[in-house]
């Protein structure tokens, strides 16, 4: 199963906050779970591939769209500073 997930922003600037904010350095993912994210120009592409199973495919977007949910409620905190 593989998911494609592209999110547009403003500019270069908020788009990398969002793509640091959700690829961590630290975490170990299962075996059979690959997700790749990049920025290019404003946009954030997160690429999920997953050779297990179903229901962990589906959270792992929903994981995703969590944080990125976060990373935007935080800028948007920033911006009205």
């Amino acid at each position: 199963m593989e998911a494609s997930i592209q999110l547009s922003y403003k500019n270069a600037k908020e788009a990398e906050a969002v793509a640091q904010a959700v690829s961590p350095d630290n975490v170990t993912v299962p075996q059979g779970l690959h997700i790749k994210t990049t920025v290019h120009a404003s946009t954030v592409s997160t690429k999920i591939t997953c050779r297990t199973r179903f229901g962990t495919f589906i959270s792992t977007i929903d994981d995703l769209l969590s944080a990125v949910s976060v990373a935007e409620k935080s800028l948007s905190a920033v911006r009205s500073h």
